[in-house]
């Protein structure tokens, strides 16, 4: 459900039309709930010596701004590089009080020209599934990296061992039979669900050392907070625009009432199942 999935559009025209708007719109939302992970990475970065670390996918820019912090001590720069050009114009109004700004680049990382040799890290928070050649990205990331880099990036598992993430859209399917059905190993949020998969894309575009360790975070959201997840991320948020008030109050409805087994009182809580996944250049 963090995902808008694009139809017919590519991936270009989807992040900078409606969808990379949308993650704007939600960005508090989204950096509360994902704040485990933008821990987490920022934790690994710390028992490195990394210096000039590229964030792919960075989105509105939260993990490239806390990893920017992390390398203030070291005299460090953290670049952020994302295809949604709404997202990347959010990042980079973003305050930021240290006194090593992170850089920010509007373009997709699977063909931009970077000069080789720039970055001795490389991280994501689930910027990495959205690729149209993974081989392609991930090679281009390599010639990116110095030859000793790390590469550190998080992804999720299957829609199985997230049944929270997928509620939604399921509540919704009897309300909208036009919704696009998950193709598996597709771009998209689960396209990595397959640890030997990754591993494998991993490995043909030149990585080494390549570690797969599963990961269970404890997430939650307000109720307040859940119903603008619902209504404005995932299949249903990109859907319901087009929806009448007659069908869009008992899709809400019965979508709502999906969610009772994860209510903890006022606040959803889930358990996000997701990949570690590390490597290294050479």
């Amino acid at each position: 459900m963090t995902e808008n999935r694009p139809t017919h559009l590519s991936q270009k025209e989807h992040w900078n039309g409606r969808a990379g708007q949308v993650w704007v719109e939600t960005q508090d939302i989204l950096d509360r709930l994902f704040k485990p992970f933008e821990d987490h990475l920022c934790q690994i970065v710390q028992t490195t010596n990394a210096r000039n670390i590229l964030d792919i996918g960075c989105g509105t820019g939260s993990t490239t701004h806390a990893t920017a912090h992390v390398l203030e001590d070291r005299n460090g720069r953290c670049t952020g590089i994302d295809i949604s050009g709404p997202m990347i114009e959010a990042a980079q109004k973003r305050t930021y009080a240290g006194k090593s700004r992170p850089h920010f680049i509007n373009a997709d990382a699977q063909s931009h020209p970077f000069r080789a040799n720039s970055f001795d890290m490389l991280i994501s928070r689930f910027g990495v599934m959205f690729f149209s050649n993974y081989v392609e990205a991930m090679s281009n990331l390599h010639r990116a990296a110095t030859g000793n880099a790390r590469l550190a990036f998080i992804a999720w598992r299957s829609p199985e061992a997230n049944p929270f993430m997928t509620t939604a859209e399921k509540a919704a399917a009897p309300f909208l039979p036009q919704m696009p059905k998950r193709e598996p190993g597709a771009p998209g949020q689960f396209a990595f669900a397959g640890q030997y998969r990754v591993a494998d894309i991993l490995k043909s575009s030149g990585w080494t050392n390549i570690d797969i360790q599963p990961i269970d975070v404890s997430c939650a959201l307000t109720e307040s907070d859940l119903m603008t997840y619902i209504t404005h991320l995932g299949p249903l948020g990109l859907l319901l625009p087009g929806m009448t008030e007659e069908e869009r109050t008992p899709a809400l409805q019965s979508v709502r009432a999906a969610f009772d087994p994860f209510m903890d009182g006022t606040t959803a809580r889930f358990t996000a199942a997701c990949w570690m996944i590390q490597a290294q250049a050479s």
